[in-house]
Formats: structure tokens, C-alpha cells, sequence
């Protein structure tokens, strides 16, 4: 397999993904906590979607649009961690070329829209607190609708070029990603050719997304904040701050490791590739299982919910 790594092509048929590349021997270790992480996303976010349903008391824009998101956190993280694992334990490295490049569009259009949504989530936020008599009058269920088909078709139309510009780089020396995922810079740094249009678009993309997406989340919650201290008691402010407290959480577990894995991979040349690759698994995993549990433990209606859930079981 190693000859043939190196030869001459120009349409590698598979591509070899290294995992951790210096953690060989500790593949398995780290699969424990991976697969931890993974199988506690899809517990909390199919727990999450099936309470929304289920309770009608919740059918109101915030848990739809935490819906979205437990959508959103189960395609990524199943996007990756499956085919992590088989390296992990099978040995199994080897990805389809094209099943490479699907799995590089799914990875950076769900985590684009998982920023839309957060955006989105503050809105909510914003008009709940600031405008709470407009709330049920500005954030009708069709202009959910609405504002979830745009983060859906922002996400999509953004990241489409990645894998279409991708594939029409010549790949002549080596099909080997040292990564455990088809990450775009990792997979488009082994064309033997200029990938300025694929570099300068995705740095161009990441900073409108992650710029825009924070800074309209940076101003809502300036307004909102205003809003709690013009409150007249402490417990009016301490109660109308705990309603935004598990949104500001799963922001900071979204965004700082996403900003920290970006800026190492495009700046951090002194950073250990092991440890970037560690954290690129982080920021994508971490949060999917972060979520659930931020929401289920601060939001008292989900509780109440699940409380009631294995009360009756327990009967």
C-alpha cells in the first residue's frame, strides 16, 4: 500500500486518513472518550427532539430552534465520528475519494449552519426579553420556518464550492490526509497545483461566517444585558439572566474551541499536528454532546419533562 501511496495520479480513487498521526499507539485509548462523546450527542439530541414533540408547552420559537440544533449537532457529529472509529479500531483508513469530499461538505455546511442557528437562538433571545409583548407577534411560527430555511440555504450555498473545487485539483504526489477527518485545507493541501482559490475562499468564508455570526450575537446580548440591569429587583434580573445563561454556554463551547482549532491550523505552524488534530475532533464533538446536556439541566420545562418521563416508566 505504501508504493502505491506515492506514485503519480491525478484522480486518486481512495484517499488514506492517518487518524492522529504520532498517536498510533493510543488509538484505541482515545476512541473510549470519542465514542463516549458520540453516543451521549445522540441520547441528549434525540432526547431533546423527542421531548419538543412531545410537549406541547414547548412548541414555541427557542425549542424549535434548539430542534434545529439537535438536528444540526447529530449530522455532524455522525458525519465524522463512524468512519474515525474504524481507523481507530479496524485500522481501516482508506475513504472513497468522493466519499471524502461529501464528508467535507457535510462537516463545514452543518457546522455553518450550527453558527446561523446560534445567531438565530439570540434573536430569540433578544425579542423575548427586550420586546416581550411582540414576542408571539415578530417570531411567528412561519418566520422560524423562514429564518431556519435561510440558515440551511446559507450553510449549503457557502460550502458547496469546497468539494466541487476540491475535486478539480491534480493530486500527483501522495493520497495520504494526515487527519482523521476529510478536513478541506487538509485534503486541498496535497494537490500539486495553486490552491489559492480554495484557500482564499475558505479563510474568506470562515471569516464572514464566524465574523458576522459573533458580531450579531455580540450585539444582541449588549441589548439584552442592557435590558436585565434596567430590571428593578436582583431576582428579576437573576431569573431573566438564568433564561439566557445555557445560550451563552453553548455559544462559548461552539466558538472558542472552533476559533482556537482555525487559528492553529492556519497561523499555529509550532503547534504539534497531533494536538491540532486533537482539537479539530474537540470543536466538533464536544459541542454536540455539550448541548443536550446544557439545555436539558438549565431549561426547568425540559426537567419537568423528563422527570415525568421516568416517574411514568418507574410506574
Amino acid at each position: 500500500m505504501s508504493d502505491s501511496n506515492m506514485t503519480d495520479f491525478t484522480n486518486p480513487s481512495t484517499f488514506i486518513l492517518l487518524g492522529i498521526p504520532g498517536l498510533e499507539a493510543a488509538h484505541v485509548w482515545i476512541s473510549i472518550p470519542i465514542c463516549a462523546m458520540y453516543t451521549i450527542a445522540v441520547l441528549g439530541n434525540f432526547t431533546i427532539l423527542f421531548i419538543v414533540k412531545m410537549e406541547p408547552s414547548l412548541h414555541e420559537p427557542m425549542y424549535y430552534f434548539l430542534c434545529m440544533l439537535a438536528v444540526t449537532d447529530l449530522v455532524l457529529s455522525t458525519s465524522i465520528v463512524p468512519k474515525t472509529l474504524t481507523i481507530f479500531w479496524f485500522n481501516y483508513r482508506e475513504i472513497d475519494f468522493s466519499a471524502c469530499l461529501i464528508q467535507m461538505y457535510f462537516i463545514h455546511c452543518f457546522s455553518t449552519m450550527g453558527s446561523g442557528i446560534f445567531v438565530a437562538m439570540a434573536l430569540d433571545r433578544y425579542v423575548a426579553i427586550c420586546h416581550p409583548l411582540r414576542h408571539s407577534t415578530i417570531l411567528t411560527n412561519p418566520v422560524v420556518a423562514k429564518i431556519g430555511l435561510a440558515m440551511v440555504l446559507r450553510g449549503g450555498m457557502l460550502i458547496l464550492p469546497y468539494p466541487f473545487l476540491a475535486r478539480q485539483w491534480p493530486y500527483c504526489r501522495t493520497n495520504i490526509i494526515s487527519h482523521s477527518y476529510c478536513e478541506h485545507i487538509a485534503v486541498v493541501k496535497l494537490a500539486c497545483a495553486d490552491i489559492s482559490v480554495s484557500s482564499y475562499y475558505s479563510l474568506s468564508v470562515a471569516f464572514l461566517v464566524m465574523g458576522l455570526d459573533v458580531f450579531s450575537i455580540t450585539v444582541s446580548y449588549i441589548q439584552i444585558l442592557r435590558a436585565i440591569f434596567s430590571l428593578p429587583t436582583k431576582d428579576a434580573r437573576l431569573k431573566t439572566f438564568g433564561t439566557c445563561s445555557s445560550h451563552l454556554c453553548v455559544i462559548l463551547a461552539f466558538y472558542i474551541p472552533g476559533l482556537f482549532s482555525f487559528l492553529t491550523h492556519r497561523f499555529g505552524h509550532n503547534v504539534p499536528l497531533h494536538f491540532h488534530i486533537l482539537m479539530a475532533n474537540v470543536y466538533l464533538l464536544v459541542p454536540p454532546m455539550l448541548n443536550p446536556i446544557i439545555y436539558g439541566v438549565s431549561t426547568k420545562q425540559i426537567r419537568d419533562r423528563l422527570l415525568r418521563l421516568f416517574t411514568h416508566k418507574g410506574t
